[in-house]
């Protein structure tokens, strides 16, 4: 069973309607947010937070978790339902204009779901990470991996989740095995279409990148 709700994860994560613009999300004063640095999340419809209000999606959860550990951060959701990582790629002047200082990227599951080149991936991953640093070069770089629907083919789908941890090394970037740890396939924890998170699904994808995200944004 969360098999299939993961094959069908990837593909609603490819055509479900999610917000658009890049929604800066601190609740801090415009004073004390240019003393701020900028953590941009990169992803698709989940990081949209697609079918839930703003304050719901995971980017809205870890504003408030940074500010409740009083780091200077302040987050940019710049998610986009169906973005692939080529996608990711291409929209990152959008993405980054109001600077990154950190960048959380969250793509890659709609690759998997059109059978993109694993290679490719990789290479769009490792691009936006080149891309990031030569807009600052102290970008701090996290990546979160993604695994690829089963009717692929086990070749692909080792293929496919093994270059998210080569990109990571390759780009010298952190590495989170699983974006969805925990909650993709996970009935309760999606909506009702069974597929995106729910508002406590997202509350736990919140909670398993602030275990890696704590650290690096307060080093």
């Amino acid at each position: 069973m969360r098999t299939v709700l993961g094959v069908l994860l990837l593909l609603v994560a490819s055509f479900g309607c999610g917000r658009d613009d890049a929604v800066e999300l601190s609740t801090s004063s415009e004073s004390d947010d240019s003393a701020r640095k900028v953590l941009v999340c990169l992803g698709d419809s989940i990081t949209a937070g697609y079918g839930l209000d703003p304050d719901e999606a995971y980017p809205a959860l870890l504003q408030q978790k940074i500010d409740d550990a009083g780091l200077p951060w302040r987050v940019i959701a710049a998610g986009v339902s169906g973005d692939t990582t080529a996608g990711g790629l291409r929209r990152l002047d959008w993405a980054y204009r109001s600077g990154v200082d950190a960048v959380l990227i969250a793509l890659g599951g709609n690759d998997g779901l059109r059978g993109v080149d694993p290679r490719t991936v990789k290479a769009n991953l490792i691009a936006i990470a080149e891309a990031t640093r030569a807009k600052n070069p102290d970008a701090r770089i996290v990546l979160a991996g993604m695994k690829s629907p089963p009717n692929m083919g086990v070749t692909f789908t080792s293929a496919f989740e093994d270059v998210f941890e080569e990109a990571a090394d390759e780009a010298d970037a952190v590495f989170i095995p699983f974006l969805l740890e925990g909650v993709g396939g996970m009935r309760l924890l999606n909506q009702a279409d069974g597929i995106h998170p729910t508002a406590e699904g997202q509350k736990i994808l919140a909670e398993h990148l602030w275990e890696t995200l704590e650290d690096v944004l307060g080093e």
